[in-house]
């Protein structure tokens, strides 16, 4: 991991990407018990596109480095590492919010838990529920908070059906 925080930071600097933040389940391990990461999911702010495919810099940012495709993602180390253009104001939020982690003295940019919750509300499938209720049990974020963001995000009848059903039975 230490690596792809190398990296990531690497490619900040250099220009080819604007900012980022891990989120997923590796973000996820920072604020409860670990879980299975086969993967490290990164949104990133692009510069300008000055062609077609947005994420071209990344690729010959990452081959210049020696880290070639692997399916949807670049292998860097043991992680495969998906590079995700912010999708939406919620992940651009989440990005721009993230807190700085310290991974083996190399810092790294993570998604909070309130977001975490958030965006996993969004996707709305059972691991995605579960990380909301493993989140909330490890009291990193609470219902408030993510009542308020839910709610500013267009997410409020998601997160009453999931309160709903997980948390006021």
């Amino acid at each position: 991991m230490q690596r792809v925080a190398q990296l990531l930071n690497e490619m900040r600097a250099a220009g080819v990407i604007q900012n980022y933040a891990v989120f997923g389940a590796i973000a996820q391990m920072r604020y409860t018990e670990p879980v299975v990461a086969l993967d490290v999911d990164v949104p990133v702010a692009l510069p300008p596109a000055t062609r077609n495919d947005s994420l071209a810099g990344i690729y010959e940012f990452c081959a210049a480095k020696g880290y070639r495709p692997e399916g949807e993602a670049i292998r860097v180390g043991a992680w495969p590492v998906q590079f995700l253009p912010a999708f939406n104001a919620l992940t651009r939020e989440a990005m721009e919010q993230a807190e700085t982690a310290d991974f083996e003295g190399v810092p790294i940019r993570v998604v909070r838990p309130d977001y975490l919750a958030v965006i996993a509300l969004g996707a709305g499938r059972a691991k995605d529920h579960q990380r909301i209720l493993d989140l909330l049990e490890s009291k990193t974020t609470n219902r408030k908070v993510i009542d308020s963001l839910a709610a500013r995000h267009g997410l409020t009848q998601a997160w009453q059906r999931f309160a709903k059903r997980f948390l006021d039975a």
